[in-house]
């Protein structure tokens, strides 16, 4: 996979009316919510974008979740949520994506700087709604990209995870490329282990 029209985002949770107070998020409504992240999603994604959506997409009916999907860029694959019921209720919902996880996915990213030691030039991605505290290769050099958690977990430097929800001030309600993400990957104070090296 090449990295320039990659790009990955969490916990949108269009048409959750509750969630504008539970995440605190600047919206006087969920109309208002709904807009300002579609708007932000079609300013970065390009139309033959590919982005990662992992998890809690909408919780609207099926009318609603497909006129969102309708209106978003990018071809999108979804790692399963905690609040996938409208997603999944219908055949001609999950169609719109281009993918569906339960739980997991790893990508391999083309990418000569590649942290991932052990990839020859390619960058692991580990893919989750939750968290991980470790992941495959993590000690490697592996990213570990999750949501779920609104900000809420503190993520140590020593640890290449980042929370990729739109909650996240990083993300700041917008979709994050692979290059973002890299650059915020070179702040960690992280060192990998290179067997090849021993």
């Amino acid at each position: 996979m090449k990295p320039n029209k990659l790009f990955f985002t969490s916990d949108t949770h269009f048409f959750h009316t509750n969630i504008i107070e539970y995440a605190n998020r600047p919206f006087a409504n969920v109309e208002d919510m709904n807009d300002e992240i579609i708007r932000n999603w079609n300013d970065t994604v390009p139309k033959d974008g590919i982005i990662y959506h992992l998890g809690d997409f909408a919780l609207g009916n099926q009318t609603e979740t497909l006129n969102i999907l309708n209106r978003l860029n990018g071809q999108i694959y979804l790692i399963r949520g905690n609040h996938e019921k409208t997603v999944m209720s219908k055949q001609f919902l999950r169609s719109k994506f281009a993918g569906i996880f339960d739980y997991v996915c790893e990508l391999y990213v083309d990418d000569p700087e590649a942290t991932y030691v052990s990839g020859n030039g390619k960058q692991l991605i580990v893919l989750s709604h939750y968290a991980f505290e470790v992941w495959r290769n993590s000690h490697h050099g592996s990213w570990h990209l999750h949501g779920h958690s609104h900000n809420t977990l503190p993520t140590p430097d020593d640890k290449l995870r980042l929370d990729v929800g739109v909650d996240n001030p990083l993300c700041d309600f917008y979709p994050i490329s692979y290059n973002r993400v890299k650059e915020h990957m070179k702040t960690k104070k992280f060192k990998p282990v290179n067997h090849k090296e021993d």
